[in-house]
């Protein structure tokens, strides 16, 4: 592999001045200077110089004739990380705002995007919140990871998968969100020649053999496009290209064609001075060749969040091929270029007053309002990813507005954006004046009303209907409202028994004094927290009687947990219900045994109903009790490689001991297995339960019953 050649300061100043004359020559050849003596000594895998990449990446983002301070960021984007450099020495040397550009860069590349969800979403926070502070990190970043993958063969053959996966999934889609296609072409481009070297090579062979066959096709096209344009008496400069190996790969996985059978593997842009000129060369296309239907998309009228305008249509052209054409006037291909980065970019020596150039302050603001109303981690992530990924089609509603909505959504999607309300009470939909499923895909175009009903609610099968993050939320919201009714029950319970251990009762007054000091509305509001473990009753408990709570803080004799025995009376607890502290208990009188204690809803009771000589009331003693009750958990977990060991992690992390694990059955796609938990009480329980049960990986959880279990 070649090695990077060091671009010169006078040559990077000059690149950068042709863009912009008044750029500041001396600021940029003192961050060159600097950066240099920095990384001096330093060395890539391939052997070149380090600074050559800094250089290569303010190098990459002049192309993109970006400002001074992104130059001079992406030439010191390592030295704080990777050198004796400090975030106060480049501020005493270059200012606070290019420090905080350098210690942003510094940050998002600490960032392992690719980890576990749980911390990959708190990642994604805050590269959304550097986004936030300013979009030019970002700008360096994507630069960063570009000429890093255009050097990637140096790494080793793991370190090329790693990075080549973590650019697929997240820095590619990143780009094309933000509205420079160019990039996230060439990224997946570069990341698809690593992980599939041999699809990228077969997608070139075909190729080569196509134009054999066929000669120069795209000069060709290209010749009758002009032709058309000057008959019109339209001046227009148009262009053609073979579109990016990825590009056609991914066509022909989705469309399960291939590559004889697939059409449209060239593009071609029309670039014109007026918006109304894009017009009139589209009539001019279709006037020469027929249009393909379902395949016109007009985001001039409809722009893209990040400032995206061009018509794209498709047509039938010289010897049937489809032939996809985009038509825009020069400002708006040159925000298709930058897309959000046109914001900072000169043209003709003048920072650009592009009209369709989007504010990055309000982009971001709109790709992150529906964020934050993510109450987990994996809500957060599926909004992340929804949002990167999405691609928008535009539908009507019956009074002629139009709702954006990303590629894939369904009526019910439509229903949620239009408002909450309408989605919840969503019976039906109507799409072009037919009914139709709830599951079914919108398309450009069509026209969508929404039947609703009184007394309707959001069913749990939504989830699986909708694809937008308002919509999922809102359905996730709507079922909690629900569920509401079973925590206050559950809460009732955990305050019942936690209040009992210090010998006082949750009364109203007490719950509604304790929602006041924890800032909750009211009691009820405070059972429901319980119930749903977001509060701990022993937390309240504290709040109330920090003075009991302490006092009571000795851990109570796992051989005295019970009261209600006669003197020198022992006892064991049934292993065929496993009762724990805080749940009602009867116990069971055996001769030369002592008493067996169960659950008072336990079914082997029933058997006892008429020996009312042997039964024994009984109850908890108040006070912690130590994590020595073994409860029987009945798992059926996905087969996959950590989940067990993550399992066992988030049960330890409850502070509750493993002491038997059991296999029940295994299949290729999950295990089910029973495992035995030391716990405190049923607090603790539900703790470990519930944990469980957010888990992913966890398909159902249960405690498990095994009444030949008795004694």
């Amino acid at each position: 592999m070649a090695l990077d050649q060091l671009i010169g300061i006078d040559d990077l100043v000059e690149k950068v001045r042709a863009y912009n004359p008044r750029t500041d020559g001396p600021l940029i050849r003192a961050a060159y200077d600097y950066g240099g003596q920095m990384h001096e000594g330093q060395y890539r895998q391939s052997g070149e110089p380090y600074f050559t990449h800094p250089v290569a990446v303010a190098s990459i983002l002049a192309e993109m004739r970006l400002d001074d301070q992104t130059i001079v960021t992406a030439l010191l984007h390592d030295t704080i990380e990777d050198t004796k450099s400090t975030y106060a020495e480049v501020s005493e040397r270059f200012g606070d705002q290019i420090a905080e550009m350098v210690d942003g860069v510094t940050k998002l590349t600490n960032l392992q995007l690719s980890s576990s969800e749980a911390k990959q979403a708190e990642n994604f926070r805050k590269l959304f919140m550097a986004m936030s502070k300013d979009l030019r990190v970002i700008l360096v970043k994507l630069a960063d990871r570009l000429h890093n993958m255009r050097t990637i063969k140096a790494m080793r053959a793991e370190k090329q998968v790693q990075k080549a996966r973590e650019t697929m999934d997240i820095y590619a889609p990143l780009a094309g969100r933000m509205g420079m296609q160019w990039m996230r072409d060439e990224l997946e481009d570069l990341g698809f020649s690593v992980l599939n070297p041999e699809g990228r090579n077969s997608i070139m062979r075909r190729f080569i053999t196509l134009q054999k066959e066929t000669g120069d096709a795209i000069e060709q096209i290209m010749v009758d496009i002009k032709a058309e344009l000057r008959k019109a008496g339209i001046r227009a400069e148009a262009m053609g290209r073979a579109k990016k190996p990825y590009s056609i790969w991914r066509k022909m996985q989705e469309k399960e064609l291939s590559f004889a059978r697939l059409s449209d593997i060239y593009g071609f842009r029309v670039l014109v001075d007026r918006e109304e000129d894009c017009y009139r060369v589209l009539g001019a296309v279709h006037q020469r060749w027929r249009a393909v239907p379902g395949r016109f998309k007009d985001y001039i009228s409809q722009p893209k969040t990040n400032g995206y305008r061009s018509i794209h249509t498709t047509v039938s052209g010289r010897d049937g091929k489809r032939v996809e054409i985009q038509i825009r006037t020069r400002q708006m291909h040159d925000v298709a270029e930058s897309g959000v980065a046109a914001h900072w970019s000169y043209r003709d020596g003048e920072r650009s007053e592009n009209p369709f150039a989007v504010d990055p302050s309000k982009w971001v603001t709109t790709l992150t309002e529906r964020l934050v109303t993510a109450d987990s981690h994996d809500e957060f992530l599926e909004h992340v990813k929804l949002e990167m990924y999405a691609d928008q089609v535009f539908c009507f509603t019956p009074r002629g507005d139009v709702v954006k909505l990303p590629r894939g959504a369904t009526p019910l999607d439509y229903a949620y954006a239009i408002h909450t309300r309408i989605g919840d009470s969503c019976v039906g939909a109507k799409v072009d004046h037919m009914r139709v499923p709830l599951w079914t895909r919108v398309k450009n175009g069509q026209m969508i009303e929404i039947i609703t009903a009184d007394g309707q609610r959001p069913q749990a099968t939504w989830l699986d209907i909708v694809i937008t993050g308002r919509a999922k939320a809102s359905i996730r919201r709507s079922l909690r409202e629900e569920d509401r009714e079973r925590y206050v029950k559950l809460g009732s319970e955990l305050a019942r028994v936690a209040f009992d251990h210090v010998g006082k009762r949750a009364t109203d007054k007490a719950l509604a004094t304790a929602a006041r000091q924890l800032g909750l509305p009211d009691g009820q509001e405070l059972l429901a927290r319980l119930g749903s473990a977001e509060v701990s009753a022993r937390e309240v408990v504290r709040l109330l009687y920090p003075s009991l709570a302490t006092s009571n803080g000795d851990e109570i004799d796992a051989a005295r947990a019970v009261v209600g025995l006669a003197k020198g009376q022992g006892f064991e607890r049934a292993q065929c219900c496993q009762p724990v502290p805080g749940e009602r208990i009867v116990g069971i009188s055996y001769r030369g045994m002592g008493v067996l204690v169960h659950a008072i809803e336990c079914e082997a009771l029933e058997e006892l109903e008429e020996e009312s000589s042997r039964w024994v009331d009984l109850h908890w003693h108040s006070g912690p009790h130590p994590a020595v009750h073994t409860v029987s958990l009945d798992l059926t977990i996905s087969n996959d490689s950590g989940v067990l060991g993550r399992i066992c992690t988030l049960i330890g992390e409850q502070h509750a001991n493993i002491s038997d694990l059991l296999f029940v059955d295994r299949k290729p796609d999950f295990f089910r297995l029973i495992v035995d938990v030391d716990l405190r009480d049923a607090e603790h329980l539900h703790t470990v339960m519930l944990a469980l049960e957010a888990e992913s990986d966890v398909a159902s959880i249960g405690r498990h019953r095994d009444l030949g279990r008795k004694p």
